[in-house]
């Protein structure tokens, strides 16, 4: 088995089929996940100035937290190409397949939409320009994302009035791209040789710096994949596709280096990268696209290595990275609709600064942090062993 005497032993809650964790990179992805978290809520001040029409809507501060679900994809295109590359030469299936990454992914989806309808309910079932919104189109709207369906701009049950694909919880989008790179990994990738997939990854990768240097969207950076509206979604799809392809080419050529304190300092780079400004420019190119196209092709792929190949955790820093690793998805499903709720208070209270809302800028931090917990051993947790037994018993 491939990389094994990188990793250690999976947590008491594992399930016994999956192979042992990068405990380092579970660590990282929840270090991005707190990273999304503030940036989100640096997102609010600048939403609600937009709203408001006060300031220019960039936002001030961790301006490049969005690349954090760059990070992300890179991330799962690894791991899925650790964890599964070696088994379908053993009987693994399609179906077999499939059905571990829905009982892994599906359930905090359909929790997070719930939580979505809740909030969107307390807001008062409304869109951000105050217009009524009818129950029925919100129960509709929880449908459509309790089985990933997006909406497009406009129509009846796109409830909050900003053409998000999810409107009761906007992060879900990159889950509905999450789920369409394991589509293709099931069906194709895992097919490919690594040559084949070398050159793929190397189109892809030439997609996405045309896209983003050339600024395919027009708005000066890459924050795409959110909504269905003009070339999102192919933004969106590109997003993807090149760092999960890339993920599970460097699962197949990976060879650890040595190192020591690789999270400390891959977590103090990543919180660096995500912290430059907004870069102005778009002529002779797109400046912000060229900081991204660096960061996704060249900064990220070398923070992923340097976590997989660092070996020196002890038994405090393994149980730290545990945590951190075991409730980055929670907290990445369940945060946005608490914020939903302190992004309106922003709005109707006229507050866009830190200082004037550090009380309930922390609560609504503390709040999801405290969710994402409940979530994971209460529902997500026991759902997912009680889904796998299922499974088990039905074969």
């Amino acid at each position: 088995m491939r990389h094994t005497t990188q990793c250690v032993k999976i947590p008491a809650f594992g399930f016994a089929d999956t192979k042992p964790h990068y405990e380092l990179l579970d660590g990282l992805r929840g270090v991005a996940a707190l990273l999304v978290v503030f940036h989100h809520i640096f997102e609010g001040y600048a939403f609600a100035g937009s709203v408001n029409g006060v300031g220019d809507g960039i936002i001030a501060h961790l301006n490049h937290g969005y690349l954090a679900v760059d990070f992300f994809f890179l991330l799962s295109g690894f791991v899925i190409g650790y964890a599964y590359d070696d088994r379908w030469q053993r009987g693994f299936t399609l179906s077999d397949f499939f059905r571990r990454r829905l009982i892994r992914l599906h359930p905090m989806v359909v929790f997070g939409a719930v939580v979505g309808l809740v909030c969107f309910l307390l807001q008062g079932c409304a869109h951000w320009d105050g217009s009524r919104v009818s129950v029925s189109m919100a129960m509709l709207a929880l449908l459509a994302a309790m089985f990933m369906i997006p909406a497009w701009p406009g129509c009846p049950y796109e409830v909050r009035g900003n053409g998000e694909m999810f409107p009761l919880n906007g992060p879900a989008w990159s889950l509905f791209f999450e789920y369409i790179g394991n589509i293709l990994y099931g069906l194709l990738v895992h097919r490919l040789s690594t040559r084949m997939l070398t050159a793929v990854t190397t189109l892809l990768g030439v997609v996405l710096v045309w896209m983003t240097v050339g600024d395919f969207v027009g708005w000066g950076m890459f924050g795409v994949g959110w909504t269905l509206d003009g070339v999102n979604f192919w933004g969106g799809l590109a997003r993807m596709l090149f760092p999960y392809s890339l993920g599970m080419l460097l699962s197949r050529r990976f060879r650890p280096v040595r190192v020591r304190g690789a999270f400390w300092l891959a977590t103090v780079v990543m919180a660096a990268l995500f912290m430059v400004p907004y870069i102005p420019g778009k002529s002779p190119v797109c400046w912000n696209g060229v900081y991204e196209a660096v960061c996704i092709i060249i900064v990220f792929p070398v923070l992923l290595w340097l976590g997989a190949s660092d070996r020196t955790a002890g038994k405090r820093q393994t149980a730290m990275f545990r945590l951190l690793g075991d409730l980055s998805y929670p907290l990445y499903i369940v945060h946005y609709p608490l914020f939903y709720l302190f992004y309106s208070h922003l709005i109707h209270t006229g507050t866009y600064t830190l200082g004037q809302s550090l009380g309930y800028a922390s609560l609504t931090v503390a709040g999801s942090i405290a969710l994402a917990w409940v979530a994971l051993h209460f529902y997500d947790i026991p759902v997912r062993r009680w889904l796998t037994s299922l499974t088990k018993k039905a074969k």
